[in-house]
């Protein structure tokens, strides 16, 4: 089963920190590059971070530049999302997400969400 499973998420007070996880199974992680999205109610899905496949390249919404690190582990298959400095307006269902090309064609690949709470 080709599959992220996201992990790390919950409530936490204004300027605290949250480690997510995204485990990833049944595709070679490290072929690929990985982003972290995620989406606020009523607000549209908004991409956080992104990833190169060795880990050399990273990028980051203005939003969260300076506040959150992306990285992986390819030996884990495993990539995650070190926030800090978290901010109310950080509130939001955060999802891992991989384009991977399999015999049939390319397939997005997403993980189910981790809720993330920020608030006094």
């Amino acid at each position: 089963q080709v599959q992220f499973v996201e992990s790390g998420g919950g409530l936490v007070q204004p300027g605290g920190s949250l480690r997510l996880s995204c485990a990833a199974s049944g595709f070679t992680f490290s072929y690929y590059a990985v982003r972290w999205y995620r989406q606020a109610p009523g607000k549209e899905r908004e991409l956080v971070a992104g990833i190169l496949s060795d880990g050399g390249g990273t990028n980051y919404a203005d939003s969260v530049q300076g506040r959150f690190i992306i990285s992986r582990d390819n030996l884990k298959n495993t990539a995650y999302l070190q926030m800090n400095s978290l901010k109310p307006e950080d509130t939001a269902l955060y999802y891992c997400n991989a384009d991977i090309y399999v015999d049939y064609g390319n397939v997005e690949v997403w993980g189910q969400g981790t809720l993330v709470t920020v608030s006094s």
